[in-house]
């Protein structure tokens, strides 16, 4: 039987306070998930720049077996442009004993402070690695080290 006065049924779905509570929840754990999801995006695109440079390096030494002295970006045959359009490469010094190369982030990438420039240098049969966040790449050993790290 039916009366006016019957209990109706409650109505299924959320109220406005549950509501409130899912979104807070959901912006807590994205604002937690975030940086990490942003370095680890910002170390994929570094795997570019340091892709590129090896490849460089062994253009280099290729070049470096017909000439005497180590070569440019277009003596050696490298785009001034790593392969996803992340860094920007230029050979600052080539000698007859040794070059230097510098990979500068772009675009997005230049959210990366810590590791925007990643310099390779070979001196004979010395190899440097360095990072940084201007064209000086005075990052710290262990700063470097992540830098370079894939």
């Amino acid at each position: 039987m039916t009366s006016r006065f019957a209990v109706r049924r409650h109505a299924a779905g959320f109220t406005t306070l549950e509501l409130l509570v899912a979104v807070l929840i959901a912006c807590v754990l994205s604002s937690i998930a975030y940086p990490s999801f942003r370095g680890q995006i910002d170390k994929a695109r570094r795997s570019d720049a340091i892709a590129t440079l090896m490849q460089a390096q062994m253009a280099q030494e290729r070049w470096r077996a017909d000439s005497a002295n180590y070569g440019s970006l277009g003596e050696i045959g490298i785009a001034a442009i790593s392969g996803a359009g992340h860094y920007t490469l230029a050979v600052t010094s080539a000698t007859s004993s040794g070059y230097e190369m510098l990979a500068t982030a772009r675009g997005a990438q230049q959210r990366d402070a810590d590791c925007r420039n990643l310099r390779l240098g070979v001196a004979g049969a010395n190899f440097v690695y360095a990072s940084g966040p201007d064209a000086a790449v005075a990052n710290s050993s262990s700063v470097n080290r992540r830098c370079w790290s894939l």
